[in-house]
């Protein structure tokens, strides 16, 4: 694998990052937009942070905290907001669980300062896109 950062080297991690995820979820019925609003529930999230995590509009948000309530992991009141149940944090925490020696195995024996670099690296790319996502001719 060449070292050259390119997109083509985010977008295949990016790849096969999801690709772990999704075998950690088959058999949990959770997609990963599912989990990556069951954790933002979790973590005290509302629709429109899932929205912007997703690259979504609010009503899809919407609609994966109501698959996730159809699932028992999230109750939602009547206004809409979500709260994780004891099985949406018990099935949360589970995957946690696995995520974590995986990515210990992945990067964990990185040098402290690679790591670092990479995530500011990686922080100032993602806001420079999100600067772009939000800019209204697109």
């Amino acid at each position: 694998m060449s070292s050259e950062f390119t997109t083509a080297v985010i977008g295949q991690t990016e790849k096969a990052l999801n690709a772990i995820l999704d075998r950690l979820l088959a058999g949990r019925s959770l997609t990963e937009p599912q989990w990556v609003a069951l954790t933002l529930t979790v973590m005290g999230g509302d629709a429109r942070r899932i929205a912007g995590a997703l690259k979504v509009d609010e009503a899809a948000a919407r609609q994966r905290l109501a698959e996730l309530a159809e699932g028992g992991l999230v109750r939602l009141d009547a206004a809409g907001a979500a709260t994780a149940t004891e099985a949406g944090r018990a099935r949360w925490s589970e995957v946690r669980a696995e995520i974590g020696p995986i990515t210990e195995r992945l990067w964990g024996d990185l040098p402290k300062a690679d790591l670092d670099v990479t995530g500011r690296v990686l922080g100032t790319i993602l806001d420079r896109a999100n600067q772009y996502l939000a800019r209204p001719e697109l």
